[in-house]
C-alpha cells in the first residue's frame, strides 16, 4: 500500500495520537463539547495581485460570511467564527478594516501571518511590532494578554522556528522566543503535511519550548492536559487534524487529511467523522482546527458558494450522532478553552 507523500516524518506521531485518543476517558457525568475554529491564511494580494483583485476578494467574504455564520449557530446561539490571519506583508488600511468590521460585528477575528526569509532578529522583531502596533492602534484589533497585545501566529510557508530542511523561509532558530516576548499566546500554524515543515508531533496540543540554538523547537513537547502546568517561556501549539481516510476515487488507497478546505479539497461524508476522530482531547473538550487559504478565488469561490454551508451541516450533523455539544471559537477563544479545560471542567 502507497503511503501518503513524505509520511515517515509523521506516521510514528499519528499512530501515537491514535493510541492516545483511544485510551482517552471522557467524564460521564458531563457533556463533551467540541470547540470548532477556522483558521484562515488570508492572503489578499496572493499572486501578486493587484489592489482591485484584493479588494475584490476582501469584499467577497464581506458580503457571504455573515449570512453563513448567522446559518450555522452553535449549542449557545452563537454564529460560526473566521479567523482571519493577515500577512503583515500585505497590509492595507482599508482591507483590515473591512475585517475589523466583521469582527465587532461578532463574526470572527483578526490575527497574524508572516512570511520572511533570511532577515535578522531585530528586523523581524520590527516587522511584527510595527504590525502589532498597527492592528491595535489603527483598527481597534488583538487582545489584552498579561499586559500588552497578544495575537496568535501563523507563519507563512510553514516555516516556523527556521523548520524547513533547506533553511528558506525563515532563518531564525529563536523564533519561537522572540514570538512569545511579542506576546503570541498561541501558534497555529500545523499541521503542514505533506511539506517537510511538519512536526513528528501531531493532532495534539502542547507546549514547545525553545531551543534557540536549533531549529524546529516545536517538533514535539509536553502534551496539554488536565491539570498540567507549562514549561517557563514554553509557546503553546495548536494543531489541526492530520490522519488518512479512503481515497475519493480509489478506496482501497489512503488519502492525506489535514483539516484543509479547499477547491480541491471539498466537503465528504466522512471528513466531519475523520476530524472528530483525530482532535486533540483535554478532559470533556474536543478541539478542532481546520484552515484554509480562502482569499484565492478557486477556494473562496467553492467555499462561498456552499461548501462551507455543507461543512457546518456535517460537523453539526456529527457532532449529534455522537451526542456532543458544538461551541464555535475564534483563535483566541480556543486559547481560552483550552486553558479552561487544563485548569478545570469545561461543560460548553
Amino acid at each position: 500500500m502507497k503511503l501518503p507523500r513524505e509520511a515517515q516524518r509523521w506516521l510514528p506521531g499519528w499512530w501515537s495520537a491514535r493510541r492516545r485518543n483511544a485510551a482517552h476517558r471522557f467524564d460521564p457525568t458531563r457533556p463533551i463539547t467540541v470547540h470548532l475554529m477556522f483558521a484562515d491564511h488570508y492572503e489578499p494580494y496572493w499572486g501578486k495581485a493587484s489592489d482591485a483583485v484584493a479588494t475584490t476578494r476582501v469584499d467577497a467574504w464581506l458580503a457571504a460570511w455573515p449570512r453563513i455564520a448567522e446559518a450555522h449557530p452553535d449549542d449557545s446561539g452563537r454564529p460560526a467564527q473566521w479567523t482571519f490571519f493577515y500577512p503583515e506583508e500585505e497590509y492595507r488600511a482599508d482591507l483590515l478594516e473591512g475585517l475589523a468590521g466583521l469582527t465587532r460585528r461578532g463574526f470572527g477575528d483578526v490575527e497574524v501571518h508572516l512570511h520572511h526569509d533570511g532577515e535578522s532578529e531585530q528586523a523581524f522583531l520590527d516587522r511584527m511590532t510595527g504590525f502589532i502596533d498597527t492592528l491595535r492602534g489603527a483598527h481597534g484589533l488583538l487582545h489584552d494578554w498579561q499586559g500588552r497585545p497578544g495575537f496568535a501566529f501563523i507563519h507563512g510557508n510553514w516555516a516556523l522556528d527556521n523548520s524547513r530542511p533547506d533553511g528558506r523561509w525563515c532563518g531564525l532558530n529563536n523564533e519561537l522566543t522572540l514570538l512569545r516576548q511579542l506576546g503570541c499566546y498561541a501558534d497555529f500554524t500545523m499541521p503542514s503535511a505533506p511539506d517537510p515543515c511538519q512536526t513528528s508531533l501531531v493532532n495534539a496540543i502542547y507546549w514547545a519550548v525553545d531551543d534557540p540554538q536549533r531549529p524546529k523547537s516545536h517538533d514535539s513537547g509536553p502534551l496539554v492536559t488536565c491539570g498540567a502546568v507549562p514549561p517557563a517561556d514554553a509557546l503553546l501549539c495548536v494543531q489541526g487534524p492530520l490522519t488518512m481516510r479512503p481515497h475519493p476515487r480509489w478506496r482501497l488507497l489512503p488519502s492525506l487529511e489535514v483539516g484543509e478546505l479547499a477547491g480541491y479539497a471539498r466537503p465528504g461524508a466522512d471528513r466531519a467523522d475523520c476530524w472528530l476522530n483525530a482532535a486533540p482531547r483535554i478532559g470533556n473538550d474536543v478541539f478542532v482546527k481546520l484552515f484554509t487559504h480562502g482569499a484565492i478565488e478557486k477556494n473562496a469561490g467553492p467555499m462561498l458558494g456552499g461548501d462551507l454551508d455543507t461543512t457546518l451541516r456535517q460537523v453539526r450533523a456529527a457532532c449529534t450522532r455522537r451526542g456532543w455539544r458544538l461551541a464555535h471559537a475564534t483563535a483566541w477563544e480556543m486559547y481560552h478553552a483550552i486553558e479552561a479545560a487544563r485548569l478545570g471542567p469545561v461543560s460548553g
